[in-house]
């Protein structure tokens, strides 16, 4: 099953807040995107794993993507250990992507990071053709994803470029409502966390119109990239 873009996070709604409005625009344009989640988020203070499979569900139907599959990594745990790097080989030979999209390099939750590490190296193992892999009882082939940019999460990082999603910010907060055991919700008898208080799910917004200030458009969303990019021609960018 190929696809276009596959968005990788270490926990359920890691994808939909780093980058939703930037799957939804690509959607919106004719592009195909899963989503692997590494981790069923399940050390998560509010929810249980069970909610949140089912909130990563509705939050897919809601952005349109086209698959989406949980590798049950251990939550809180993660390390760059060739099992887990095999197990995303297989998820990148099995969607083909030209484009990687996964984590922030840097960021609070330290499984960020860390993710953000194993999924690059890999985006490198899976394009090596003496690593053998099969799924499903059929051989795998070599692929190598052409780019491998990461979303900007907890921490202000400094984008190498954004992308502007005006048109889909409200889809992008849909999306992320859909983990509703997760957010701010004044009705909840759950403890409080930091991705739980109001300011959190305001900063979404305005996170995204400062970006968006800077760049010229009305909200943004921001990605570094692993290499030097380089543009056929100026089509595209907004002057």
């Amino acid at each position: 099953m190929k696809v276009d873009i596959l968005a990788i996070g270490a926990h359920p709604d890691d994808v939909e807040l780093g980058c939703g409005g930037t799957l939804a625009k690509l959607i919106s344009e004719g592009k195909t995107v899963a989503i692997v989640d590494l981790t069923e988020g399940e050390l998560g203070t509010r929810g249980t794993n069970v909610t949140r499979a089912e909130e990563a569900g509705n939050a897919s139907k809601i952005l349109g993507i086209s698959d989406r599959t949980n590798l049950k990594m251990k939550d809180g745990f993660l390390l760059n250990t060739e099992e887990y790097q095999m197990q995303i080989v297989k998820m990148i030979r099995k969607y083909q992507p030209e484009i990687v999209l996964a984590n922030a390099v840097d960021d609070r939750h330290p499984d960020h990071a860390k993710a953000a590490k194993l999924v690059s190296d890999a985006c490198f193992l899976s394009g090596l053709v003496k690593i053998e892999t099969h799924l499903e009882n059929e051989n795998q082939e070599a692929w190598r994803p052409k780019h491998i940019f990461h979303y900007i999460q907890w921490k202000h990082i400094t984008p190498d470029f954004v992308v502007d999603i005006s048109d889909f910010m409200p889809k992008k907060i849909e999306a992320c409502l859909a983990f509703k055991t997760q957010f701010y919700d004044p009705n909840s008898d759950e403890p409080m966390t930091p991705i739980a208080s109001k300011d959190f799910l305001e900063s979404l917004t305005y996170r995204a119109q400062d970006l968006g200030r800077l760049s010229g458009v009305a909200f943004a969303e921001g990605f570094t990239t692993e290499k030097l990019i380089a543009f056929k021609n100026f089509d595209g960018i907004i002057l």
